[in-house]
């Protein structure tokens, strides 16, 4: 499917069926609201599977990796040789976020999207557009039909899950240099200060801090980026692996498939794939406030209030992973609890 065509499959959720799933939780024998945000998820996941009794049973974490060539600025900590390194560990499973989905019975799938080189492992999904990204503070980061590319991958990726059964996909991403471009991209997409958006990543100095923030502040007064078209922020300051994530939650919501947000990469992608087409939002749950500075501004941009404070800012979809397991453990009162009828007590009334 292209990226129009995913545009105009997106169907609104079932209504009916998250007013069933509140109505369950009322009649289960808790107090009113008692699980707070948690229940607003599950009732979300009914309405996405149309379902007054939603599943996770089976579920994936996407992982997109690709290098930015913005990092030549001197914009990060380590160097472009830790996407590939890391990209690696994923495909053997040995990554944070992987060892996470596999405690709890989550599979994981690394992207190779855009890595700078070549990735050995079996594992690794290759779906390659270009090696890296150019240096956004001297050309566009990618082509606009690179960009078209990398949202249609995602799409697909979207697309395979379905197809492979899962009820339930995580977007997550691998990329030195990652929070440059999304704090670029949020600063587009919400007009926000360049340093207000802009955070210290996997703990830049405040030298660094100063060479992110002029890096971001070069690249937009250079190529001026259109707030209103997604495509062009992806193309002149975007990274691969957010392209690919706006991607596969588009792809979600055409195939029915509730998504769960992580960070403020995952979150810039989000708010792309919103602007890309509204109807997306209604199949994102949000599952924690990044510490990075364009955490609190994207999730209010997309209207969300996450249930996880954690200050969490890894990356790799581990924030959204956390979440599936604090779901699965709702589901399992959500299921398993006994009404107010059948354990004898007086159920529980709104306050007037």
């Amino acid at each position: 499917m292209n990226l129009q065509q995913a545009i105009a499959a997106v169907q609104p959720p079932c209504e009916d069926s998250r007013e069933a799933a509140r109505r369950r939780f009322s009649d289960i024998a808790i107090p009113l609201g008692s699980l707070g945000l948690l229940q607003d998820a599950v009732a979300q996941l009914a309405a996405i599977q149309r379902t007054v009794r939603p599943s996770i049973a089976k579920r994936a974490v996407v992982m997109f990796c690709a290098d930015n060539g913005v990092v030549a600025q001197g914009v990060t900590q380590c160097g472009q040789e830790v996407t590939a390194t890391v990209t690696e560990n994923m495909g053997r499973g040995k990554s944070t976020v992987c060892l996470m989905a596999k405690h709890i019975g989550m599979d994981s799938f690394p992207v190779d999207i855009g890595v700078a080189r070549d990735v050995e492992g079996e594992r690794i999904l290759r779906r390659k557009i270009r090696y890296g990204t150019a240096d956004m503070t001297k050309e566009p980061a990618m082509t606009r039909e690179e960009a078209v590319r990398a949202l249609e991958t995602g799409i697909q990726m979207a697309e395979w899950c379905a197809a492979q059964g899962y009820r339930l996909v995580c977007g997550g991403e691998m990329g030195i240099g990652n929070t440059t471009t999304s704090a670029a991209v949020t600063a587009v997409l919400t007009g926000a200060n360049v340093r207000d958006v802009t955070g210290r990543g996997a703990g830049l100095s405040s030298e660094g801090l100063e060479r992110k923030v002029r890096a971001i502040e070069t690249a937009l007064k250079l190529h001026r980026p259109a707030p209103d078209d997604p495509v062009d922020i992806l193309h002149k300051v975007g990274g691969l692996d957010i392209a690919g994530m706006a991607g596969f939650y588009l792809g979600a919501a055409v195939c029915g498939l509730p998504v769960v947000l992580d960070g403020v990469i995952s979150c810039a992608a989000a708010l792309i794939a919103v602007r890309l087409c509204p109807a997306v939002r209604d199949y994102l749950i949000a599952a924690h406030q990044s510490a990075e500075p364009a955490g609190r501004l994207l999730l209010e941009a997309l209207g969300y209030t996450p249930f996880i404070s954690a200050g969490m800012r890894l990356g790799e979809g581990t924030g959204a992973v956390a979440a599936v397991a604090m779901i699965d453990l709702v589901l399992a009162a959500y299921d398993g609890m006994p009404s107010f009828d059948e354990a004898g007590i007086e159920a529980y009334q709104p306050l007037t």
